[in-house]
C-alpha cells in the first residue's frame, strides 16, 4: 500500500508480446499490449494487503506477488478521483523548470514530444502535466486495468500550455520491468505513487530503460514514512511505524524507494533532483482524511495484529475529529526528477 492513502495493485508474470488497437475519437487509440517486457507491476496509492479488505466506501486491494487473474480487486476509481486534486497541489512545481529545459533540449523535439505515464491509474498525472507543458505531445497510458485505462483515456488532456493537440493511447500490461526497446523514442517516463510499491531490481530496470532510451523521468509522490497528525496523539508513532513496515513487506521497498532511485538513476549517469510534496489535510478535505485514515491504520494491523484493540478506539476517535472539522495531517512524499543523459551521448 502506498503511502498516501488506498490502492490495489496487481500482479503478473506473463509478457505481453501482440497488439490490437482501436482508434476513438479525439485523437484516443487504446491497445490491448504494451511490446514492454513485463513483471510485476503496481498503480497509485497504496494498497491494503494481501487478500484486501473492505474499509469505508472504498475496496482495498490485493497486493499479492504472484499471478494475476479477474478475480483479483483493481483500483477504486473513486478513490483515486477524491485524491486527485490534493496530489496535484502536492506536486512539487519546482522540479518543472529543469524538465522543460532538458525536454527543449531532446534531439528530435520538433516533432512532439512522448511521454509514458506509468502505472496511470485514471490519469491524474496527464491532467496535471500536459497543460503545464508546451508543444505537442503523445501520452502512452500504461495500467493492468482496462477500467482505469478507460477512464484515463476519456478524461485525458487534449491541449498542452502553448495550445498544442495533446493525444493518448493506452496500453494494458504491467510495467514493474520495463526495458529501454520498450520506451525507444520516449521524450519522458512520468509516474505517481509507483515508486514505494516496487522493488529494488523493478527501480533499477526502470532507471535502466531509462537512461538506455536517454530520456528523464519524473516520479512523483512516493511515500517519505512520515506523517503528522494535529492534534497527536500517542498511538500516532507506533501506527505509522506498522504501517511503515507493512509498506515494506516482501521485497518492497516503501519509504526506502525514492533513496534507492536516486541511487539507481544517478549510477546510471542521471543528474538526479528530489523535492517534498507533502499532502496537507485539513477540514476542507475530510472525506480524504476519513479513507485514508482507514486504509492507514488497517494497513498497520494488518502488519501488526495486536494492535487491533487499541487502533479500533484510536481509529473512532480520530474519524470523529476529522468530521468534526478538528484534525489536520501531513503525510510526506518526495517527487524525483532523473535527467537521463540524452540518447546518443550529448
Amino acid at each position: 500500500m502506498s503511502g498516501t492513502g488506498i490502492s490495489t495493485s496487481t500482479s503478473t508474470s506473463t509478457s505481453v508480446n501482440t497488439s490490437t488497437s482501436t482508434s476513438t475519437s479525439a485523437g484516443v487509440s487504446t491497445s490491448t499490449s504494451t511490446g514492454v517486457s513485463t513483471g510485476t507491476a503496481s498503480v497509485e496509492g497504496p494498497g491494503a494487503g494481501e487478500h484486501g479488505r473492505d474499509t469505508g466506501t472504498i475496496r482495498l486491494g490485493d497486493r499479492t506477488r504472484g499471478e494475476a487473474t479477474d478475480d483479483t480487486t483493481r483500483y477504486a476509481p473513486e478513490w483515486l478521483q477524491l485524491r486527485e486534486g490534493v496530489d496535484a497541489s502536492a506536486r512539487a512545481t519546482e522540479l518543472l523548470d529543469p524538465l522543460r529545459i532538458r525536454l527543449a533540449n531532446l534531439p528530435g523535439r520538433s516533432g512532439g514530444f512522448v511521454i509514458h505515464d506509468l502505472g496511470c491509474g485514471t490519469g491524474s498525472m496527464g491532467r496535471w502535466l500536459a497543460p503545464r507543458l508546451d508543444g505537442p505531445q503523445h501520452w502512452v497510458l500504461h495500467d493492468r486495468d482496462p477500467y482505469l485505462l478507460h477512464f484515463a483515456a476519456v478524461g485525458s488532456p487534449r491541449s498542452a500550455a502553448d495550445g498544442s493537440r495533446v493525444t493518448v493511447e493506452t496500453q494494458r500490461g504491467d510495467v514493474g520491468r520495463l526495458t529501454a526497446d520498450a520506451l525507444a523514442g520516449a521524450s519522458l517516463v512520468t509516474a505517481s505513487a509507483l515508486l514505494d510499491v516496487l522493488t529494488a531490481a523493478e527501480i533499477e530496470a526502470l532507471a535502466a530503460a531509462c537512461a538506455g532510451a536517454g530520456c528523464p523521468a519524473l516520479l512523483t509522490l512516493s511515500v517519505a514514512g512520515r506523517v503528522e497528525l494535529t492534534p497527536a496523539d500517542p498511538l500516532d508513532a507506533e501506527i505509522t511505524e506498522a504501517f511503515n513496515d507493512h509498506q515494506r513487506r516482501g521485497d518492497l521497498l516503501g519509504p526506502e524507494a525514492v533513496s534507492a532511485a536516486c541511487d539507481a538513476f544517478s549510477g546510471h549517469g542521471a543528474t538526479v533532483r528530489v523535492h517534498p510534496s507533502a499532502w496537507h489535510l485539513g477540514p476542507d478535505e475530510s472525506a480524504l482524511t476519513a479513507e485514508w485514515l482507514r486504509g492507514w491504520v488497517g494497513a498497520a494491523v494488518e502488519q501488526r495484529p495486536e494492535l487491533a484493540a487499541r487502533a479500533e478506539t484510536y481509529l473512532r476517535e480520530r474519524l470523529a475529529a476529522c468530521e468534526a472539522g478538528e484534525l489536520t495531517v501531513v503525510v510526506h512524499h518526495s517527487d524525483l526528477l532523473a535527467l537521463a543523459r540524452p540518447a546518443g551521448g550529448s
